[in-house]
């Protein structure tokens, strides 16, 4: 009678074991596994039904966050703990797909859309991983120096230039989970070939050559700088000369002695008036000269001419 019970509950156990292995099967091919690259967008869709009562979409993130989205017909749409990278597409009563925008690494996880029409709930099951796709970049810098660059996920890539380089490599990480390591090529002499910078890391392994030289900005700027350091040498020199031989910038000079000068024509000016002043004299003193004679001759007698 025992036994009996013992297997009876040992078929139960077994029954259920193969019922959930059975569900979580056909739950694993029902979801549509979808990638996005890295700091691009991605678009994933719901059922297509009509006359939709409501749409959800719940989100359950590798990192541990769960957000979702919701509307009901004739209501707001509702957004629960969701970056504003993750929206509606468009009008979500008519338009049910979610946009993830400048997907990042913090993205990848499950995406479940579930409609709810008049013929019941349907759901539609997404998980979403994220591509990042190493990038190297060689270019010059604006003082002409090769600078190499490697955007790869964590770990960082590790860069070598040939020749070998005195500059330490800086590398920065990002919020979406990328490392970009920069290093830029300072060798006192490269022997006449060109700088060789080589990428390593388990996504990329590539090797580029460049040749930089000064840029024209900096050029201009050289030669100005050396035609007025000979300026001033010119200007000081130019200087000392003059100094050297007594020459003085300002200085009085003074004026020649102007001499005047007469003519002949100015003498009988000056002398005119005198001479027409002694005639007049002289005419006075002969009319008195001549009254007094005239008195003191005797009646009858007139003077001398």
């Amino acid at each position: 009678m025992k036994a009996g019970a013992d297997m009876e509950i040992a078929g139960k156990a077994v029954c259920v074991f193969l019922l959930l292995t059975i569900i979580k099967l056909r739950r694993t091919e029902g979801i549509d596994r979808v990638s996005a690259n890295l700091g691009h967008s991605t678009v994933m869709t719901c059922q297509n039904k009509t006359n939709i009562t409501m749409v959800t979409w719940k989100i359950n993130l590798k990192t541990g966050r769960q957000c979702s989205l919701a509307y009901l017909r004739g209501h707001k749409a509702e957004r629960i703990n969701c970056s504003n990278r993750i929206n509606w597409r468009s009008r979500p009563d008519w338009d049910q797909a979610l946009v993830i925008q400048q997907v990042g690494r913090a993205d990848e996880g499950n995406y479940t859309c579930e409609v709810m029409n008049a013929d019941g709930n349907f759901d539609r099951h997404y998980h979403l991983t994220v591509l990042a796709s190493p990038r190297m970049a060689l270019y010059c810098d604006d003082h002409g120096n090769p600078v190499c660059e490697a955007e790869t996920v964590k770990p960082a890539a590790e860069i070598w230039w040939v020749p070998e380089s005195n500059s330490t490599p800086r590398a920065d990480s990002h919020d979406n989970g990328t490392v970009t390591v920069l290093s830029r090529f300072t060798a006192h002499s490269t022997s006449g070939k060109n700088p060789t910078c080589t990428v390593s890391h388990a996504t990329l392994n590539e090797t580029k050559s460049i040749a930089c030289f000064p840029s024209h900005r900096h050029l201009v700027l050289y030669i100005a700088i050396i035609l007025g350091f000979l300026m001033i040498i010119t200007f000081a020199a130019a200087i000392y000369y003059l100094k050297l031989h007594d020459y003085r910038f300002c200085h009085k000079t003074k004026p020649p002695d102007i001499i005047p000068t007469y003519s002949s024509q100015d003498d009988t000016v000056e002398v005119e008036p005198y001479t027409t002043y002694v005639q007049k004299e002289n005419v006075i003193y002969n009319s008195v000269s001549d009254l007094t004679l005239r008195q003191n001759l005797p009646q009858g007698r007139s003077p001398a001419t």
